[in-house]
């Protein structure tokens, strides 16, 4: 590319932040705004789910709440809509990043503070407890998934989750999926057994706009596994809701937990 095409021509707007990463959005802005993310189709900025995990875990007012795997920032939008008094949100991909930094700017979020690395390691060595823990679309994108689960467990008693999850009939009819999951495996964590299934991302890797995890493959748990990991880590009240088996991207459902 020659330096000169880096110039942007025309007068200042959000349409001129948001072409920077033309092709490779996920989310759809709110409508109203008349503002184009392509390409775009996921409406996270206007999700149920939040609304849903509000109303569950009485609300985000005066929440101080940690957010992994912002993705473009859609929900810490809502979260803040909700008057939270503050969202960490962490991101490790650096693109995801700066669009996170793009809809930070538009909308003014000025009580999200968008954290670029890697969330593992900063619950690792987290010692600060948060009113509510937010998780959409990370655990199934994770190596190990049921140590996230517990590091969670330890920074705060409320979590919303919105999950992926294996379904041996579901993904076996299913030959957009089949193909990128390997046979059961299992695995011991503080004395439970776990089943779960290697997925590997294949030409999704292919795509600027990549939205998995940072490795080339993952680990899914079953629909129980998830919850019995929950149980075993305190959360004793136990909310399902938007649940999908014949999700096209794989079975998946909201949790919205408390100990």
């Amino acid at each position: 590319m020659d330096i000169q095409d880096a110039y942007v021509t025309t007068q200042p707007s959000h349409q001129n932040i948001l072409d920077l990463f033309e092709g490779e959005w996920s989310s759809r802005l709110p409508d109203e705004l008349g503002l184009v993310t392509k390409p775009g189709t996921a409406g996270l900025f206007a999700d149920g789910r939040v609304s849903w995990a509000e109303e569950v875990l009485g609300g985000f007012s005066n929440r101080n709440i940690l957010e992994l795997g912002p993705l473009e920032g859609g929900h810490s939008y809502m979260l803040q809509r909700g008057n939270a008094s503050r969202v960490v949100s962490i991101e490790s991909n650096t693109r995801a990043f700066l669009k996170c930094l793009c809809v930070k700017e538009i909308f003014k979020l000025d009580k999200v503070e968008f954290r670029l690395g890697d969330f593992m390691s900063y619950l690792e060595d987290e010692d600060s407890k948060y009113d509510m823990v937010f998780a959409s679309g990370v655990l199934y994108h994770m190596v190990d998934p049921i140590k996230l689960l517990h590091m969670i467990s330890k920074v705060s008693d409320r979590l919303f989750l919105w999950t992926h999850y294996y379904d041996e009939e579901a993904i076996s009819s299913n030959p957009e999926l089949s193909h990128k999951f390997e046979s059961a495996s299992s695995y011991e964590y503080e004395g439970v057994s776990y089943s779960y299934y290697k997925q590997s991302y294949k030409e999704a890797l292919d795509w600027a706009g990549f939205c998995g995890g940072p490795e080339s493959v993952s680990k899914w748990l079953t629909r129980d596994g998830i919850l019995d990991a929950l149980k075993q880590f305190g959360f004793v009240d136990i909310q399902i809701s938007f649940e999908e088996v014949d999700h096209p991207n794989g079975p998946a459902f909201g949790v919205c937990a408390k100990k």
